[in-house]
């Protein structure tokens, strides 16, 4: 019979990754510890590792990076509606002149 799965918070998520990242403790006695298995103590440190830059990237930053989106998809969403209007219009006028459209 399968054990239902435990759900950790983030706080302790941290924590265990934090620990297995100081290398003071060996991964599987980090997880006998805990009650985990020592894959997902590694997994949640290569997170760790892999995600710590965010902490530091400065809030504008992103900011920029998401208006500059929107403004890009604004642009694409303009150009979209003018090229439905263009070929509405051309469509009427193949009908005008009995071409197939």
């Amino acid at each position: 019979m399968k054990r239902p799965r435990k759900n950790h918070s983030a706080p302790f998520k941290a924590r265990v990754a934090m620990e297995a990242l100081r290398g003071v403790k060996t991964v599987a006695e980090i997880a006998t510890e805990n009650g985990l298995h020592p894959t997902q103590v590694t997994a949640w440190k290569r997170s760790l590792e892999e995600n710590a830059s965010v902490l530091f990237e400065r809030r504008n930053a992103r900011d920029h990076e998401k208006e500059e989106f929107r403004k890009t998809c604004g642009r694409l969403e303009r150009k979209v509606g003018q090229l439905v209007i263009e070929k509405e219009w051309l469509e009427g006028k193949c009908v005008q002149l009995g071409i197939d459209p």
